[in-house]
């Protein structure tokens, strides 16, 4: 692994290696949390074995957070790196003009995305941690009903909660639409199916966030009207 991470193609496609897997998980988690908005019962019993299995709990889990770790700690070595020669170019010449504005500014949105991260884990992550393993409630049960369809529409309840996930989405959507194509480009897949992993990659990028926006005004506004 050393021996990878010490060059810069190396870094670059652990860095997309990372970012995929993080977009499968994207992917699964969103169509976890969309049930919430058409059936609460199946949403509760996804989200309970999601939370109960040993696999996941104990094997999957794990990686995940790794992979989440790994992914923000290379992203900041190589914006310090790219950081570093872009100073040299710019001496040369426009270094803004072979490069979008997006790709030039990947460390805010993912700094962005980190905060949300946080406020993630702190809303969700954390809790579930403390019922489980604290508490030692492994059953996913809270008074004889499960608890995950009551969690997720309590935190939603707040209007700057929401405003947070939401503008936190946006930047997730302008960091997907340079880092998907990006990760594709750095392992390799630069071939004739190009222009359908860049028309994949829009769609998902735009629409992934715009779905986890509508999961959280859905619930907000059942709340408040």
């Amino acid at each position: 692994m050393s021996g990878i991470l010490s060059s810069s193609i190396g870094r670059k496609f652990a860095m997309a290696i990372s970012a995929l897997f993080l977009m499968i998980f994207l992917l699964q988690h969103f169509a976890i949390n969309i049930l919430s908005v058409f059936s609460p019962d199946t949403f509760n019993e996804v989200s309970h074995f999601m939370g109960t299995f040993w696999v996941i709990q104990y094997a999957l889990q794990p990686v995940l957070i790794f992979g989440v770790v790994f992914h923000f700690v290379m992203g900041f070595v190589l914006e310090i790196k790219n950081t570093k020669a872009r100073q040299i170019k710019y001496a040369v010449n426009n270094g803004g003009a072979n490069s979008s504005w997006m790709s030039r500014n990947m460390i805010w949105s993912g700094l962005a995305i980190l905060a949300f991260v946080v406020l993630h884990f702190i809303d969700f992550w954390i809790p579930e941690i403390n019922i489980k393993y604290i508490q030692g409630d492994m059953s996913g049960m809270h008074n004889g009903e499960f608890r995950y369809f009551h969690e997720l529409v309590e935190k939603f309840h707040s209007p700057l909660r929401v405003g947070a996930y939401c503008l936190a989405f946006v930047f997730l959507a302008l960091h997907l639409l340079h880092g998907f194509e990006s990760a594709f480009q750095s392992v390799g897949a630069n071939n004739k199916y190009t222009k359908g992993l860049k028309n994949f990659s829009k769609i998902y990028a735009i629409g992934i966030p715009a779905g986890f926006i509508f999961i959280a005004l859905f619930h907000h506004l059942n709340q408040v009207l």
